[in-house]
């Protein structure tokens, strides 16, 4: 190969230095850094290698076992209902209807706001005495509903804000699928009689397979590592009924555990990656051409 071509073909691999290099130094040092440090006992300013010990107490912790069977429950939860309800919406938003713009709006609204500024509204809005929805239930004459200090109800309800929150951006990657899709085939499929159910079975969801993996790996995985919504609304109570594996080790971190803090990392990007690159790669597998 002459130095020429190779000059040209390297070119635009310049352009990719300062984001590898952003990427390495965000990324993957702090990650191999967390490694080595969750076998630790360390400060801002100094460190002790303890080998295991970090672990064996974290895992020993009561709460961990109670977060860890939350932190599944909110993000598969959370999860299904993001993929199903989105899947609905951009049916129904992809039909020509004349306010269709505005419904987009307003769904995808909720994804620009922070989402301390969503929990801490709707720890207002759910109140158990002054909150607008038990007031409206009142109105209605329901009881009153402690959404978010019943234990038996507390992790669903948020699970629902969290869906709420999330179903702007899940319904935008739907309607980008759906759009995608060539008209052609709603045609053919009509003039040889399919009814509207079996275009969308046999036509819409094969097809949408890219899009529906993309949403259901995205919203698994900020399900299983959320935070700031949980800690916002009920910070992991009432008890242990909405503690996650995030705010477990947070509260490590603000007693000055930092090294089962790490540990908390550690373990929850384990699971995250356990679980979300085997699932993307089988999704992959099911994914339609057109």
């Amino acid at each position: 190969m002459s130095a020429k071509r190779l000059k040209g073909r390297m070119y635009p691999i310049y352009f990719m230095i300062p984001a590898l290099v952003i990427y390495i130094v965000i990324f993957i040092i702090p990650t191999f850094s967390s490694f080595f440090y969750s076998f630790t006992k360390w400060t801002l300013t100094d460190w002790d290698f303890i080998g295991w010990d970090n672990y064996k107490t974290f895992f020993s912790e009561p709460s961990l076992r109670i977060g860890l069977k939350n932190t599944l429950i909110y993000g598969f939860g959370t999860s299904f209902g993001k993929v199903v309800i989105a899947l609905l919406l951009a049916v129904l938003l992809t039909k020509g209807l004349k306010i269709q713009g505005y419904l987009r709006t307003v769904i995808f609204f909720p994804t620009l706001l922070s989402a301390l500024a969503v929990g801490f509204t709707f720890k207002s809005l759910m109140h158990p005495t002054t909150g607008l929805i038990n007031t409206a239930l009142g109105a209605l004459g329901a009881g009153s509903i402690h959404w978010l200090t019943n234990e038996k109800i507390a992790l669903f309800s948020v699970m629902g804000i969290d869906i709420w929150k999330g179903l702007g951006v899940a319904t935008l990657i739907y309607i980008t699928g759906i759009q995608s899709i060539p008209k052609d085939y709603y045609e053919a499929a009509k003039i040889d009689g399919a009814s509207g159910g079996q275009s969308f079975r046999f036509i819409t969801l094969p097809l949408i397979r890219t899009a529906m993996n993309s949403v259901i790996t995205l919203s698994l995985i900020g399900g299983l590592r959320n935070f700031d919504l949980v800690y916002s609304t009920t910070g992991g109570g009432p008890g242990f009924a909405t503690e996650l594996m995030t705010t477990v080790t947070y509260r490590m971190f603000a007693a000055g555990l930092y090294g089962l803090s790490t540990v908390g990392n550690v373990v929850l990007f384990l699971i995250i990656t356990a679980i979300a690159f085997p699932l993307y790669g089988y999704l992959g597998k099911k994914e339609v051409e057109m």
